[in-house]
């Protein structure tokens, strides 16, 4: 999965589906849902739902921006949502028809990308850390720990531009969300001087290495850690690095275009019920935004603080949010040049 990254042409999946049954077209992340999820709901409201997937934000709205996709729901990153608010895609909520939205946590019920929940409900959410050797001293607790001279050569950063120049930008005091040119050229300059200590940039692919213990420390997202963490127990740590950290959260909305808003709706407030968020939560090793899912998960992963870190590590972390083009362009831009340098 790749959080924020260039656009990937990837071709529509077609289906083929029961004649005589009604159908729902669902468009979500790679692998992030439960194996029963769409089955008990395809069951109970006698459907068949239409099931596709893609790799990056920038791919998701490439096969919408037509508005005559054919996709009914759509899973955004909640920087998405407004973007895609100006651009006509998304329909209005209609909070009569989700009668769940109670079990959500306090927080969520009013998220800052859309405080009224008009255009879309959260889904899960996650963060960006540094996962290391348990024995590893010291212990990387800060981004500056990746640009340790004795660690070179075991070292990955993500092959995301947005991760990598937050996590230099909050090195250097700033919001990840900067679109100061000066505060991004001295990310820059921070990344240039930390790449010959990389091995690589890389994404889900060091989990095996770090696991092996071929690698040191790696900035990576949490669900990545999570995983890594249950393959080798208590050979691995993470760490929410002490300057402050990306946060993410993944939302479900519906698509203007829908002539299947009803039935759209059911599938929101389906995902909604406890005991279906609950095994989203359990099976996908992220936080579930709804409080009454998370009583019903097992007391290792509820109390787990790497899963569900306290409200001040939490309240270092900054939300990701939607860049105006002229800063994007100097980003992409400044990418460019990392990794060509």
């Amino acid at each position: 999965m790749k959080r924020r990254s260039f656009f990937l042409a990837v071709p529509g999946l077609a289906g083929c589906w029961p004649a005589k049954k009604r159908r729902l077209n669902v468009l979500n992340w790679s692998d992030y849902v439960a194996p029963e999820t769409l089955p008990d709901f395809e069951h109970e409201f006698g459907v068949y739902v239409r099931y596709g997937t893609f790799e990056s934000a920038e791919e998701m709205l490439a096969r919408v921006m037509s508005g005559n996709s054919g996709w009914d729901v759509v899973f955004p990153p909640n920087y998405y949502i407004h973007p895609m608010v100006l651009m006509g895609l998304l329909a209005p909520l209609d909070h009569s028809r989700l009668t769940h939205l109670d079990a959500l946590q306090k927080e969520f019920q009013a998220p800052p990308w859309d405080k009224g929940l008009r255009w879309s409900v959260p889904y899960m959410y996650g963060a960006t850390g540094i996962l290391f050797q348990a024995g590893l001293e010291p212990r990387p607790q800060a981004w500056a720990d990746l640009w340790r001279e004795s660690w070179r050569g075991r070292m990955t950063m993500l092959d995301d531009p947005a991760e990598v120049l937050g996590a230099c930008l909050k090195k250097l005091g700033y919001s990840l969300n900067s679109g100061d040119e000066n505060q991004l050229l001295a990310a820059k300059a921070e990344a240039l001087r930390q790449k010959p200590l990389l091995r690589a940039y890389a994404n889900e692919t060091i989990r095996d290495q770090l696991v092996a213990g071929e690698l040191l420390a790696a900035q990576v997202w949490r669900s990545t850690a999570m995983r890594a963490m249950q393959a080798a127990p208590g050979k691995l740590n993470f760490a929410y690095p002490q300057e402050g950290f990306p946060l993410y959260c993944d939302t479900v909305a519906i698509l203007r275009e829908s002539k299947r808003q009803e039935l759209a709706h059911a599938f929101l407030n389906y995902l909604l019920r406890p005991q279906v968020a609950r095994r989203i939560g359990e099976t996908k090793l992220e936080s579930t935004v709804n409080a009454e899912a998370r009583k019903l998960l097992p007391a290792t992963l509820r109390e787990d603080p790497v899963l569900y870190p306290p409200a001040e590590v939490l309240e270092r972390g900054e939300w990701f949010e939607p860049l105006p083009a002229r800063v994007q362009q100097i980003r992409d831009r400044i990418w460019t040049e990392i990794k060509s340098a």
